[in-house]
């Protein structure tokens, strides 16, 4: 597997909780836990797009653009998305 070097930002809570994991043996080093933790993420985030999937199977089809407003607004959901860094690939 091919393998490209980013920069992320990750809070010092989070950093704190990897670096513990390693110093007791449960991970390798924090760059072995970042790969590992972002499958994770892709795999619960398929899982949950697939379930959503068979749920709206069950009960009409996809939201029409009232219940989409209606759950936006219901989950605080912002309509702008975030800016990209010029960099960011």
């Amino acid at each position: 597997m091919a393998s490209k070097k980013i920069t992320v930002t990750v809070g010092e809570p989070q950093v704190g909780a990897i670096r513990a994991m390693v110093r007791r043996g449960e991970v390798p080093s924090v760059s072995a836990f970042v790969p590992h933790a972002i499958d994770v993420a892709l795999a619960d985030v398929a899982g949950w797009g697939a379930e959503l999937t068979r749920m709206l199977a069950k009960t009409g089809g996809p939201l029409t653009k009232t219940e989409r407003t209606w759950a936006d607004e219901a989950l605080s959901v912002s309509k702008r998305r975030p800016r990209r860094r010029a960099n960011a690939a």
